[in-house]
């Protein structure tokens, strides 16, 4: 028997139907999100008073369907697509989801079951920031991602465009662990845009979902999404978030589970920097590099010692200079100097950063820190 079909038979008829009944309910709870009502306090209720709180006129039908319901038919789709389930009910289920007071009956699982199981034993860190990130943030996604692999820890994120794409990324370049929480069913590429990214991750690691395959994305799963990511995770970084991303969402709920949240600073001028700054000056911690989010971890910095940047090694103080204000922001050569020989003198200098691997050019003929 394959170690997806054992953890299939691990998950109860009990819990397989309370699973079942959210994505039933699917179109249901995205009303009462749109009402306003929350989908939070909806997830912790018990399946009757789900069925007669959001059931309106079709309450009496969706009853008898919950009745009917054949939990062997789900853990056939589940073989089908490929996916794992494990229910709270047994010891294979993540024990910090268990901290939830929504924790999802069903942890749905695609990919090789033994690094999720792997992953969990590790320091766990959480990277989410904006969908429609700058290069900048970007860059610091990937490579903060990428470094904290390498040390060793397994990186959490919601698989989405942008900062959550870059720490998958990142992680799989450093070689390391990386789990994506989805707001679908597990075996689903969401965004399709990220299909190979979702596939790589299957490989190598784990995609997870609290709704059973074939279930789409509706609006209410993505914060509903992301109290997975922050209880999965010890320490949540926030990289890049304006004032009303979904990422302080997830960095409220790390802080209400007593996890650690710390955030990237950005430019004070920028939108989409608010939400990060605004943790920071709120006590978030402030991530520089990945020895900072180490730190939050008990014995973690002893595995990755901070190391100096060999690329910065004999860097000319004119040069250092440069590297300063590209890092703050004036990201163009026109920016950067004032008449043409100054134009030119600093061109010839962000040259010699490319060379380095500091910088490298983006669109637009802009400047942007290499991770």
């Amino acid at each position: 028997m394959s170690a997806s079909a054992t953890l299939v038979a691990r998950a109860c008829d009990a819990c397989l139907r309370r699973s079942w009944l959210i994505a039933r309910l699917a179109g249901h709870i995205e009303l009462a999100w749109t009402a306003r009502r929350g989908s939070s306090a909806l997830l912790a209720l018990d399946e009757a008073a789900l069925v007669d709180a959001l059931g309106g006129g079709r309450r009496s039908a969706i009853a008898q369907e919950h009745v009917r319901f054949d939990p062997d038919a789900l853990r056939r789709r589940c073989a089908a697509s490929a996916v794992a389930a494990s229910c709270r009910c047994d010891a294979s289920y993540p024990a910090p989801l268990r901290e939830l007071p929504d924790a999802p009956s069903v942890l749905y699982a695609r990919g090789r079951p033994e690094r999720l199981a792997e992953a969990l034993e590790r320091d766990r860190v959480a990277l989410v920031g904006a969908r429609r990130a700058s290069p900048y943030g970007l860059e610091q996604a990937r490579g903060l991602a990428r470094d904290l692999a390498a040390a060793g820890l397994a990186v959490v994120s919601g698989m989405a465009l942008g900062v959550d794409a870059a720490a998958h990324v990142g992680a799989l370049e450093g070689e390391g662990l990386t789990l994506a929480v989805l707001a679908c069913g597990p075996e689903l590429a969401y965004p399709a845009s990220k299909r190979r990214l979702h596939a790589r991750i299957v490989d190598v690691g784990a995609v997870v979902a609290e709704l059973p395959p074939g279930t789409a994305p509706r609006r209410w799963c993505f914060p509903a999404r992301n109290r997975i990511i922050a209880a999965l995770a010890q320490v949540t970084v926030v990289v890049e978030a304006g004032e009303r991303s979904g990422s302080l969402i997830t960095a409220g709920q790390a802080a209400d589970l007593g996890r650690e949240v710390a955030a990237i600073p950005g430019l004070v001028s920028s939108p989409l920097a608010a939400g990060a700054n605004a943790l920071i000056a709120d006590g978030a911690r402030l991530v520089r590099g990945a020895h900072d989010v180490l730190e939050l971890l008990p014995g973690a910095p002893a595995r990755a010692p901070e190391r100096a940047d060999p690329r910065r090694a004999g860097l000319d103080p004119d040069l250092v200079a440069l590297l300063g204000c590209v890092c703050a922001g004036r990201d163009t050569a026109a920016a950067l100097g004032g008449d043409a020989a100054s134009v030119d003198a600093i061109l010839a200098g962000l040259a010699q950063l490319e060379l380095r691997g500091l910088v490298r050019r983006a669109a637009g003929g802009r400047y942007v820190p290499a991770a």
